[in-house]
């Protein structure tokens, strides 16, 4: 059984993965973002004026380990899509990043069970940002959170984006660390149990 965590930069995937880490029979791929940090000795996180929007970056994050599923999902494409309408990447980037997309979609199996979406106003998220204080992170404007959570509720809410590739959970995740954790744990059965997952309003 595959299980994504979806949602914006700050919406808090990291803190869900540690949270069910310590399940038994549970592996937790996360963004290998100490690699991404030093590709040979470049940090394509901080290559420009809009890090996270370098081919670069999107290009070392579909080479990433083969296991994770995270870097070969539908999510993964939203990113150079949003990029590319915003006339922050090239077309030609954009071409060959959606040519080994869909290579990998055609050669690899990135079948995934469940998509934990952590739905997050753009705001909170800012705010999460400037509060970590993450060198690459400080170039990152409001603007472009609120167009990341856009394809997030296009894309998981409306499916009116890409294909949705499993079921969707949505948590709300504006809370305070306490009560995500508290969530994390009344969802405990309905993510980790297919028998348990009633995902209908």
């Amino acid at each position: 059984m595959t299980i994504c965590v979806e949602g914006n930069i700050a919406s808090g995937k990291t803190t869900c993965l540690e949270f069910f880490s310590n399940a038994t029979d549970i592996e937790v791929l996360t963004e290998p973002v100490s690699k991404w940090r030093n590709v040979r000795g470049h940090n394509p996180l901080v290559s420009g004026p809009a890090p996270a929007w370098g081919v670069s970056l999107q290009g070392r994050g579909q080479v990433g380990d083969p296991r994770s599923h995270v870097n070969a999902t539908w999510g993964d494409a939203g990113y150079p899509y949003n990029s590319h309408c915003s006339g922050k990447m090239p077309e030609v980037d954009y071409v060959v990043l959606s040519e080994w997309f869909d290579w990998i979609l055609r050669n690899m199996d990135v079948s995934i069970d469940l998509i934990v979406y952590l739905r997050t106003n753009p705001e909170t998220c800012y705010q999460r940002l400037k509060r970590r204080c993450r060198e690459e992170e400080k170039v990152i404007p409001l603007e472009y959170l609120e167009a990341i959570h856009h394809l997030h509720e296009e894309w998981l809410i409306k499916g009116s984006l890409f294909p949705v590739a499993a079921p969707v959970l949505v948590i709300e995740a504006d809370h305070h660390m306490e009560r995500m954790l508290e969530l994390f744990e009344q969802n405990r059965d309905r993510i980790l149990t297919p028998e348990n997952r009633k995902l209908g309003p």
